[in-house]
């Protein structure tokens, strides 16, 4: 009992999670602290929306997006890596590429005429954004398992489609993993450009702030954003170790 109290208290990824839960809730109480260290300012604390709204708001675009860059990140790696769409590989990296350079800015600037205002065009920004770390690790994760391991799946009459499932995908998930942890934080923090179009997001106050000239309001944002995403890239890193040892028991 002892040693599992010892452990929780060295916990980075509870004692983050709970400082971020508890500065979310509280916000409103801090009003006081923000109008001291603002005192030039008449609205030192956003307050348009509650910022749990937002989190939650935040968390559900960048949840929507990964799990569409999740989809088409790994869906394309594993054809790619299959000898039908060998040929394919270049145009596919070349193309997550191409997504990740354009500026999100610019997608929301061409996909608002169409599609109009809110979370709709965000998501296709970040989802074309998240894509390219996901098809590059699916794609190393899946070229470095070993050739005699195949083989040895095919000589115990395994199909095509259960070595993928059963073998190779499982000894690449810890470098999948990686790509979408790298995907899941970039678009973390890139979901807040949403709120120029917009959707509701923890970028609301910074636009806001910087439109006002209020500092508070950035850094409000801003701090909550840098803590999600802490908390998120300790959730993959512990998930991450589970796998790993998953594996090694296994």
């Amino acid at each position: 009992m002892t040693a599992r109290v010892r452990a929780l208290g060295h916990d980075a990824l509870l004692w983050t999670a709970l400082a971020f839960a508890a500065l979310v809730l509280s916000m409103a109480e801090l009003k006081p602290l923000f109008a001291a260290l603002f005192p030039w300012l008449d609205r030192p604390l956003y307050e348009q929306d509650s910022f749990l709204d937002l989190v939650i708001a935040h968390v559900a675009l960048v949840g929507a997006s990964s799990i569409a860059a999740v989809v088409l990140g790994v869906g394309a790696g594993i054809f790619v890596t299959r000898p039908a769409g060998a040929e394919f590989r270049g145009m596919a990296e070349t193309v997550a590429t191409m997504g990740q350079t354009f500026p999100p800015v610019a997608v929301l600037a061409l996909a608002v005429p169409v599609i109009g205002f809110g979370a709709a065009p965000a998501l296709i920004a970040l989802t074309a954004y998240g894509v390219l770390p996901i098809l590059q690790n699916t794609i190393a994760g899946l070229s470095v398992v070993p050739e005699p391991v195949r083989e040895a799946a095919r000589g115990i009459g395994m199909t095509d489609g259960e070595i993928l499932y059963r073998v190779e995908l499982p000894l690449a998930a810890p470098v999948i993993l990686a790509g979408i942890r790298t995907s899941v934080i970039i678009n973390v923090g890139t979901a807040t450009i949403a709120s120029t179009v917009g959707a509701k997001t923890l970028g609301s106050p910074i636009i806001v702030g910087l439109n006002g000239a209020n500092i508070a309001y950035v850094l409000q944002g801003a701090v909550l954003v840098a803590l999600l995403g802490v908390v998120l890239d300790l959730a993959f890193e512990r998930l991450g170790k589970r796998l790993r040892r998953w594996q090694t028991a296994a």
